[in-house]
């Protein structure tokens, strides 16, 4: 029973020591060998959760705020989920409008997928993002899936889009003229504008995240360029070679994307090696980190 005893009290020892703060680190430390359960409960009653501001800029894709509450405890984290949605409509699409293996038809046959990716993904995304307090991702998911659903809708014969400028009786016969091209590229035009506004806010975000929205801008002033020349009746291989370009810088959109949903998805598993995104927080500072700064020096002085 003595032996038992000391067993039992040399446990509890060790339990309460891996229970204890790590100072060292300013973070709560949980032993590798806690059980679960005391584990899950030492999670759930920490006063607070300490990440860095470049940590959280490259998992959530914005600069730190300060929130009310605890979501972000309690919710996963949206971000990945959006980011998968544009990057399964954007990657098929930009190899269409390459031409890769024949493909075409501006992407006609992804319609689906920008509906129930690029679309409801997104839209999903934002919503979270808009929970859990972080606004500059949740306008960009919430405008993208927007984007994609409008996109989407314009290639479905149900909404009648290229019908509505039929030359003939007969939709069957495909002529249109060109009011719908001209018309659509001032959509793309709008979007590469805004994608422009994007790049500028990205600025507070990281390289890989700024590199995204720069290459859209491109991508999507190309895009427009080929609808307008399609709109003056250019015979030539020109509006293809535009449509080309512009899924060029797609395509290098979906790269930049693919290598931040896998650095955000590591980070977020806790993977011993991490994909560097080139933080630029400490190169643009925010307002409020000025007005810490000038703060301190008028104290000092």
């Amino acid at each position: 029973m003595a032996a038992e005893a000391n067993y039992n009290a040399m446990r509890g020892n060790n339990m309460m020591n891996s229970l204890e703060k790590d100072f060292s680190n300013g973070a709560d430390h949980l032993d590798g060998n806690m059980s679960s359960e005391n584990a899950l409960r030492r999670i759930r009653t920490a006063g607070s959760i300490s990440i860095s501001p470049e940590l959280f800029e490259k998992i959530y894709l914005s600069p730190q705020n300060a929130v009310k509450g605890d979501l972000r405890k309690t919710f996963g984290n949206p971000t990945p989920l959006a980011l998968c949605g544009f990057l399964l409509s954007l990657t098929p699409l930009s190899c269409d409008l390459m031409g890769w293996r024949g493909a075409g038809g501006n992407g006609a046959a992804g319609t689906g997928t920008y509906f129930f990716f690029g679309g409801l993904l997104m839209i999903l995304g934002a919503v979270g993002e808009f929970i859990v307090g972080n606004t500059f991702p949740f306008v960009v998911f919430g405008s993208f899936g927007a984007f994609w659903l409008s996109y989407a809708a314009t290639l479905q014969p149900f909404y009648n889009a290229w019908g509505a400028y039929s030359t003939t009786n007969n939709p069957k016969d495909g002529l249109t003229n060109a009011s719908f091209e001209a018309s659509f590229a001032f959509f793309l035009v709008t979007m590469g504008v805004l994608c422009f506004i994007y790049m500028i806010l990205a600025l507070r975000t990281n390289v890989v995240f700024f590199l995204i929205f720069f290459t859209l801008v491109f991508a999507f002033s190309f895009l427009a360029s080929a609808y307008w020349q399609m709109a003056n009746g250019v015979t030539s291989n020109l509006p293809m070679h535009l449509i080309t370009a512009g899924g060029a810088f797609a395509f290098v959109t979906c790269i930049c994307g693919w290598w931040i949903f896998f650095a955000i998805m590591l980070a977020a598993l806790d993977f011993p090696f991490q994909l560097p995104v080139g933080d630029l927080s400490h190169i643009i500072k925010g307002a409020s980190d000025k007005a810490r700064e000038k703060d301190k020096e008028q104290h000092s002085a």
